[in-house]
């Protein structure tokens, strides 16, 4: 597989404050990436800075040869970024429909995955097929999520970064995104990094892993070599038995 992300030497923050510090992580086409760590380590920053949300003190983001780390914000998910940040960020005023349609964008050239478009995202999500007419007003909790992966997904993006996906939504709402996004990356070979603070569930369905602290990696490696050691996992997360 070919390199798709690479992070080097990275650190940011907001404003001056700097959160990450000297973080190098890479990521091949196809994989997906948990992102884990205590709260306040770093994890949603880490995710802001790829999608151009931060400022950025230092290092180089590469993704599929774009310097990404040079470019603004908005030209982002045009390079390749489709970003699911915590507050979902849908068009509450807009009807599901129109919030897929008003973002969507044809694939890159040579790609050579199946195109995502409002059609495939209601065949992932039926729940959002039943609703297209409702106003994000008038969703629930989890279906804003899934609209949120939906619209990020129209965008036909290389690289789709989740920032807590689970939070706050009903067991069985987990479990329906969970196997949306284990399909999406094993199935359909979307590359992904998925913050999350249910760390099994998400080691579950990627390739490989990062702990943060303090800032900087303190661990990386495959996800199922993590998941096997919950004596490590629970040491790296600050677990107390």
């Amino acid at each position: 597989m070919a390199e798709l992300l690479n992070i080097e030497a990275l650190s940011a923050g907001y404003g001056e404050a700097v959160v990450i510090q000297n973080v190098s992580l890479s990521l091949h086409e196809g994989q997906t990436l948990a992102l884990l760590g205590r709260n306040g380590t770093g994890k949603t920053t880490l995710i802001n800075t790829l999608a151009g949300a931060t400022k950025q003190h230092g290092g180089r983001i590469t993704l599929g040869g774009v310097q990404l780390h040079t470019l603004p914000s908005h030209e982002r998910a045009a390079a390749g970024i489709g970003w699911v940040p915590q507050e979902r960020n849908i068009f509450k005023s807009l009807t599901v429909d129109e919030n897929l349609t008003a973002v969507a964008r044809p694939a890159r050239a040579g790609r050579t995955a199946a195109q995502w478009t409002p059609a495939r995202v209601y065949e992932m999500f039926p729940r959002l097929a039943e609703r297209k007419g409702n106003l994000g007003t008038q969703l629930s909790g989890g279906e804003q999520q899934m609209l949120a992966v939906g619209r990020a997904l129209v965008l036909n993006p290389s690289l789709l970064l989740l920032d807590e996906p689970l939070e706050g939504l009903a067991p069985i709402i987990v479990q329906e995104l969970l196997r949306a996004l284990s399909r999406i990356t094993r199935e359909e070979g979307l590359s992904a990094i998925i913050v999350e603070q249910h760390p099994q569930a998400i080691l579950a369905i990627s390739d490989v892993a990062a702990v943060l602290d303090r800032g900087t990696v303190v661990h990386s490696g495959t996800a199922r070599g993590l998941q096997e050691q919950p004596a490590l996992l629970d040491k790296l997360l600050g677990v107390a038995r």
